[in-house]
């Protein structure tokens, strides 16, 4: 079998959960960052290269670990270049983005993945088994807390495609429609209020989404001070008000600044992503994150903004949405 040979863009926190996984199946990885990726090659030893372009003629397959408002320039290059793509979530800072990305991939007939690992974790996925061929629930309910990101960064920007919304709670944003659908109506609140456009530290925030089919999501996220363990929790309630299913997460100490959980690479989810993602590539078929789940999430992160911003609920048209992307109707799959 030829060696898969992977190219990192970007050098931060994520990239060593990446790079772990890529070296649990043996491939060949590359890595390109603006600020440099020389503790990436001590550390794992792979190689860096001074140039996008570098990277692009070194990689089958790029891997897209930047800052959100750098996704879409660096996607764009891939896709052109004819290369497949793993972009970490959100996809783009805005909807028209992601759904040029979205389109993009598709008509260069390569795949687009976007990272939503969250789908991985077992917990997540026992929830998703558990809910198979039962009658709908009635409540999802989805919390997530860490330390926040170092101050001053861009995760605190909201012109740049930061805050506590489209960064973290997008992954239970996307954990609402896996397993419970398309959403028509979105409600969230932020406190402390942002002010000019910057997020203070720390800061928390509640979403609810009502689904099409009834279902009511509610969702938590929380940015707290340094030290604050890493932890997470998913409850699911019948009509009759009983749990069909609960599972909170084990807290995961942090040190200052490390808002990622601890993992071991063999069994990380992030290892299960990007080994499917390979499979799936190899094979010509789906994974079980498309390009429509990526774009979704970030109109409903979008979304979710407009409401912090306005104090009121806002009517989400997942149609409208899907009319962005190319192909099949929704953009799903090749």
């Amino acid at each position: 079998m030829t060696e898969l040979r992977i190219g990192l863009i970007g050098a931060g926190v994520i990239a060593g959960v990446h790079i772990a996984g890529w070296q649990q199946l043996g491939a060949q990885i590359t890595v390109y960052s603006r600020s440099g990726a020389a503790h990436l090659v001590r550390d794992h030893g792979i190689t860096e290269v001074d140039s996008l372009e570098a990277l692009l003629a070194a990689s089958d397959l790029v891997s897209i670990l930047t800052p959100t408002a750098t996704h879409h320039e660096y996607a764009m290059a891939a896709i052109a270049a004819g290369k497949d793509v793993i972009c970490e979530k959100p996809l783009a800072e805005n909807t028209q983005r992601a759904a040029e990305i979205a389109n993009a991939a598709h008509a260069a007939g390569v795949r687009l993945f976007p990272a939503h690992v969250v789908r991985f974790f077992p917990e997540y996925v026992a929830a998703k088994e558990q809910l198979a061929g039962e009658p709908n629930p009635a409540v999802l309910h989805l919390s997530r807390s860490s330390a926040a990101p170092a101050a001053g960064s861009w995760f605190f920007d909201e012109a740049l495609g930061g805050g506590i919304v489209p960064d973290q709670m997008i992954h239970d944003i996307d954990q609402a429609l896996w397993l419970a659908g398309d959403v028509q109506r979105v409600f969230a609140v932020q406190n402390p209020p942002s002010v000019d456009g910057i997020l203070p530290r720390p800061v928390n925030a509640r979403i609810v989404l009502m689904h099409n089919n009834g279902v009511l999501s509610r969702l938590s996220g929380e940015w707290g001070p340094d030290g604050l363990p890493f932890s997470t929790s998913i409850t699911i309630e019948a009509p009759d008000g009983s749990t069909v299913y609960s599972r909170p997460d084990g807290e995961v100490a942090n040190a200052p600044g490390d808002y990622l959980p601890a993992q071991t690479p063999a069994d990380s989810p992030y290892t299960l992503q990007i080994a499917e993602f390979a499979a799936a590539r190899a094979s010509g078929q789906p994974s079980r994150v498309t390009p429509y789940d990526g774009v979704m999430a970030v109109a409903l992160a979008e979304a979710a903004a407009a409401s912090i911003k306005t104090g009121k609920p806002v009517e989400f048209s997942a149609v409208d949405v899907a009319a962005l992307l190319e192909g099949d109707g929704a953009g799903v799959e090749l």
